[in-house]
């Protein structure tokens, strides 16, 4: 049975509620503390809070002061606030703090009823939600996206993972590259074997040849004993070479070698040593332009790049903005028992209006220090520092997007048929009479 919590000071109205709700699982509480007590102790996912609570019964502070608390606590719990009639402003102050819904007394049984079973509902959708999000198996089901170019390389993955090809993984800085790596190898042969990463840009070049082939006792100054290096270490597995277009040219050519021979070498050593390794190679750098300033070799390029995967940056990708930044407000909140709830319209349109030129890893650096500084449960322009983008953000309404495509393609038109009507009707495929009326509608008759 789902667990409600009644929170309430008058013993006779407690009674009254009890038998308001068969069905449930009923605890009771008649002060701040006892209920953050029954809080913790049963989890209960539906509460029903009188504000007038003691020490302070007369006005609403106590019952607000719970209501921040249990959010912090448990960000799920759907609150039902009850109150009196003369208290509809601290009502509606505590729906904006996040309650799910209010009611104003006096009881009526069947009306209180029907909110908290509504709420019910809610909390076991949430809840089972939470649940297949949690024991999702698919390795790309940390990758949240509806955008259709990003889509294209989640469904490139799938069918390039099981394969043995050589990818390389081309995008900016932040849009994801290990993410989608860890898919290929969660969703390949080698899924129970080793994925080992390395960062061929945070490793100097000196100590860099050692970590990727390893070496012999004695191969050099403080080598006391062998050690394999990271392309030996992931045999069976796959190897992931993270930034590798800042890979050393006197590196490059070893590499090419042991792609096309598939055997490694050790340093100090003479034995060639066969390792089986998937190879996925990630950078945010032009190749074709390190190609021609002759700092990456052209051959190791189509070595490494059997299968190019060009991951699109974050301001390309219709809709993820938003989307993702709800996803990590979720997360961050969770973290730092934050009652953050949401977005304001303004934080909405400046997270659409711009550029993220750090991509994801610039927005959760965004989204967690608003978390952490911001008072209110939902989260400004102003909290997130964006404030100066919020007049230049593009307008959502449907009507005015639908208008200035139709404008677009109308002058589009017009210029393309030099301003006669029934070539532009063909170009667009309707009759004369419709560019009539667009031209109209959208005041460009003056135009022809």
């Amino acid at each position: 049975m789902p667990k409600l919590l009644i929170v309430e000071d008058d013993e006779g109205l407690r009674n009254q509620l009890r038998w308001c709700f068969d069905g449930y699982e009923i605890l009771e509480a008649e002060d701040r503390s006892s209920a953050m007590t029954e809080i913790r102790r049963h989890a209960p996912g539906l509460v029903t809070l009188d504000l007038g609570l003691p020490p302070d019964a007369a006005n609403a502070s106590e019952g607000l002061e719970l209501l921040q608390e249990i959010l912090a606590e448990a960000p799920g719990t759907k609150v039902i606030v009850v109150t009196g009639n003369d208290d509809r402003s601290n009502a509606l102050k505590a729906v904006a703090l996040g309650a799910y819904d209010f009611y104003i007394k006096p009881v009526e049984s069947d009306l209180l009823r029907m909110i908290v079973d509504r709420a019910a509902r809610l909390y076991a959708l949430e809840a089972e939600n939470r649940a297949l999000a949690l024991h999702s198996n698919s390795p790309l089901s940390g990758l949240i996206t509806s955008d259709p170019d990003m889509l294209k390389v989640c469904r490139m993955v799938e069918r390039v993972a099981p394969s043995d090809a050589t990818v390389l993984l081309l995008g900016s800085s932040g849009t994801g590259k290990e993410v989608l790596a860890r898919a290929l190898h969660d969703l390949s042969d080698r899924a129970n074997e080793r994925f080992v990463a390395i960062n061929c840009a945070a490793i100097p070049e000196n100590l860099l040849e050692s970590e990727l082939f390893g070496y012999e006792k004695g191969a050099f100054t403080g080598a006391s004993r062998q050690t394999i290096g990271k392309i030996e270490h992931a045999n069976n597995g796959t190897l992931f070479l993270d930034e590798i277009g800042d890979l050393p040219q006197s590196l490059q050519a070893k590499l090419l070698r042991f792609l096309q021979e598939r055997k490694v070498e050790r340093l100090g050593g003479r034995a060639e040593i066969p390792v089986n390794v998937r190879i996925i190679g990630a950078t945010n750098q032009n190749l074709a332009d390190l190609i021609r300033d002759g700092s990456f070799r052209e051959d190791l390029y189509y070595r490494i790049g059997e299968i190019e995967i060009r991951i699109p940056p974050l301001k390309d990708r219709k809709g993820d903005a938003s989307l993702i930044a709800h996803a990590l407000l979720k997360q961050f909140a969770r973290e730092q028992r934050k009652p953050h709830r949401g977005f304001t319209r303004d934080a909405t349109d400046a997270i659409e209006a711009y550029d993220w030129p750090g991509n994801v890893r610039e927005m959760e650096n965004v989204v967690r220090r608003a978390v952490i500084m911001a008072d209110g449960p939902l989260l400004t322009a102003r909290d997130l520092g964006l404030d100066h983008l919020t007049e230049e953000a593009p307008s959502p309404r449907l009507r005015e997007v639908r208008n200035s495509a139709e404008r677009e393609a109308i002058l589009r038109a017009m210029a393309r048929s030099n301003q006669n009507i029934a070539q532009a009707a063909d170009l667009l495929g309707v009759t004369r009479p419709t560019v009539y009326s667009l031209l109209d509608k959208l005041g460009l008759r003056e135009t022809r």
